[in-house]
C-alpha cells in the first residue's frame, strides 16, 4: 500500500552528500519536500535540481526545506551538484539523499518491492524514482505527484501547491489556478454565520460555493 495523504512518512536515517540525516529531526519544525530522481549526471533532472537551487529564497520564506533522493552515492552527488550549479547560476545548498539500497525510494513507495539495481544499470532501471512528497511540520504527508522520465517536473507548480496547502492550514480551501493573493474557498462545512464571525463578508457563488479574501 503507497503513502496516503494525512499518513505520517517513514523516518529513516540516511547519509547525504552534507552528511548523515535523520529525516524526521532534519524536518523539524518546518514543511520539507522530497523530491527524487533516476540517476545523477542526466539531463532532464539536472535542469530540474537546477530549478530548485534558484528557488531557495521561495522555500526559506515559506519555512520549506528541499532535499533529493537519488540511488546513486553521496560522492556522485558532490560531484554532480557542480553541474547543477553551472546550469542554474546559484548555489544548490539543499542535500541530496544517497540511497543505493533502495531504503527511502520503498519506503515511500517509489520502487516495487522487489526492485534491484543491475550492474551498469541505466536511469531506466529506476525510471519510478521520480516523485514530489510535500511533507507538513506534522511529518504528514500533504500531496504527491509523480512524473515520467521524459516531461520535467514544473517547480512552479510545486511551489503553489506549497503555498496553497499553506494556506489550506488556516481553514479555507483554493480554488482552480489559485495564486497567492486571489481570493480562497469557504469549505462547505462552515455555516454562513460561522463564516460571518470568522471571514468577515463573503461571496456566495452557489450554496455551497463561498469565496471570501485569503486570511493572512
Amino acid at each position: 500500500m503507497g503513502l496516503r495523504i494525512n499518513d505520517v512518512v517513514p523516518n529513516f536515517t540516511a547519509e547525504t552528500d552534507q552528511g548523515t540525516i535523520n529525516f524526521h529531526d532534519w524536518i523539524g519544525d518546518s514543511w520539507a519536500i522530497l523530491f527524487s530522481h533516476p540517476k545523477d549526471f542526466t539531463p532532464v533532472c539536472t535542469t530540474e535540481f537546477s530549478a530548485v537551487a534558484q528557488l531557495a529564497d521561495e522555500w526559506a520564506a515559506r519555512n520549506t526545506k528541499v532535499v533529493g533522493v537519488s540511488v546513486d552515492s553521496a560522492a556522485d552527488h558532490r560531484k554532480w551538484k557542480g553541474d547543477i550549479e553551472t546550469y542554474a547560476k546559484a548555489e544548490a545548498g539543499f542535500p541530496i539523499i544517497a540511497d543505493e539500497g533502495l531504503a527511502v525510494s520503498k519506503a515511500f513507495d517509489m520502487l516495487p518491492a522487489e526492485a534491484y539495481l543491475p550492474d551498469g544499470r541505466t536511469p531506466a532501471d529506476s525510471a519510478t524514482v521520480r516523485s514530489v512528497f510535500i511533507i507538513g511540520p506534522d511529518k504528514q504527508l500533504k500531496l504527491s505527484m509523480t512524473y515520467p522520465m521524459t516531461v520535467g517536473r514544473n517547480f512552479a507548480e510545486v511551489l503553489r501547491a506549497l503555498d496553497g496547502l499553506q494556506m489550506s492550514a488556516k481553514g479555507v480551501a483554493t480554488p482552480a489556478n489559485w495564486v497567492p493573493g486571489e481570493d480562497v474557498i469557504i469549505p462547505p462545512s462552515v455555516s454562513n454565520e460561522d463564516a460571518k464571525t470568522k471571514f468577515g463578508s463573503f461571496e456566495t457563488i452557489f450554496p455551497y460555493l463561498r469565496k471570501t479574501k485569503a486570511p493572512e
